[in-house]
């Protein structure tokens, strides 16, 4: 689906004199260049070496690391998920870990702070063990700062990638890397008895978005067959009407907060204001989800809030996002949140409320 070759990403550096910065960019497997055209967008020319073909890429801002900060808060993209700066580049080996803790180690902000140190991988490496070692391995160097390391609310990450050629690492806020999460790779446990991995999508919106599912009392489930997003809300406490003609999972059939309706979402009717939580994740064309979806929303009351997922069948997804943006909104829905979560492939999440 990707309508953009590598050369894209081989575009001619930025003159010398202007500010740069450099990061090292990640998006899901497959969507690297669509990130990439976000930053240009922002940014306006950008220098991107691919790292990880698809998905990892290296670039160059025209702009100050203050500036990267506030353009990216103010304009959060879909498809960039993650974001690192790049302060220091050396060769992929050994002895650069040992320049790279040093240099760490005369960091003076992260003295006896809160520090998560997250470390990736390229495809191939010089290091041959696992992140988790170079992580260990770097935290044992890293002694006579005095911070305490942690994954739950640091002051600063530090961010290491290590591939054949180079390793980079960087120092900056979480809040700067667009996730607190390494490579904004959130991941969740399977559960015994879990009906799909679509479950992890809404999971992972609830903290993504700081969704308060639990606040919410009835809910609309538009396509909801096998059940992974109705169990979702059935744990969280809310009543749900789940459409679908297929049939859902057995183990959810006889659940007191369950109404099922076996038909097609367009021919349901409902009572105005009914539900005040609509969800909808259907493999379907996105206009079509999209005018189904609109043609239901008088049954969501004013304030309530719609979570549906976007199919990405067409070349230009920009475009055709936009295209669907405009038809929600003009069903008096403002969109909160676009996004290409990690759990998502080859669609977005829109989160939405209705005023």
């Amino acid at each position: 689906m990707n309508d953009f070759t590598e050369d894209t990403l081989e575009q001619d550096s930025a003159p010398h004199d202007k500010i740069i910065s450099r990061y090292i960019c990640t998006a899901n497997h497959g969507f690297a260049p669509y990130a990439q055209e976000e930053l240009r967008r922002l940014f306006g020319a950008v220098k991107s070496t691919l790292l990880l073909p698809g998905e990892v890429f290296l670039a160059t801002l025209e702009a100050e690391p203050e500036e990267v900060a506030q353009r990216l808060a103010g304009n959060l993209p879909i498809f960039l998920r993650h974001i690192q700066p790049v302060d220091f580049q050396d060769t992929g080996d050994r002895p650069a870990l040992e320049r790279l803790a040093v240099y760490l180690s005369r960091r003076t902000e992260l003295v006896g702070r809160r520090v998560a140190l997250h470390v990736r991988k390229g495809a191939t490496s010089f290091w041959e063990e696992s992140p988790g070692e170079l992580r260990e391995w770097l935290q044992d160097r890293l002694d006579s700062l005095g911070a305490e390391f942690t994954v739950q609310d640091p002051a600063w990450v530090i961010s290491v990638y290590a591939d054949g050629e180079a390793l980079y690492a960087g120092v900056s806020r979480p809040e700067e890397n667009l996730s607190g999460w390494n490579g904004g790779m959130i991941r969740f446990r399977k559960e015994d008895g879990q009906i799909s991995r679509a479950k992890f999508k809404l999971m992972e919106a609830e903290k993504e978005f700081a969704i308060p599912f639990y606040s919410f009392k009835n809910a609309v489930d538009i396509g909801a067959s096998p059940g992974g997003w109705t169990s979702f809300l059935l744990e969280r406490g809310l009543k749900v009407t789940a459409v679908d003609p297929a049939l859902m999972h057995e183990s959810l059939r006889k659940h007191p907060g369950l109404k099922i309706l076996r038909k097609n979402a367009g021919e349901v009717k409902f009572r105005d204001n009914e539900f005040d939580l609509l969800v909808c994740d259907m493999s379907w064309s996105p206009k079509l989800m999209a005018k189904l979806v609109t043609g239901l929303l008088h049954s969501l009351t004013p304030g309530g809030t719609a979570i549906v997922t976007v199919k990405l069948m067409h070349k230009k997804p920009l475009a055709m996002i936009k295209e669907i943006i405009a038809m929600f909104e003009g069903e008096r829905m403002q969109v909160q949140r676009a996004k290409q979560l990690f759990h998502n492939r080859d669609e977005i999440t829109l989160y939405m409320i209705k005023y």
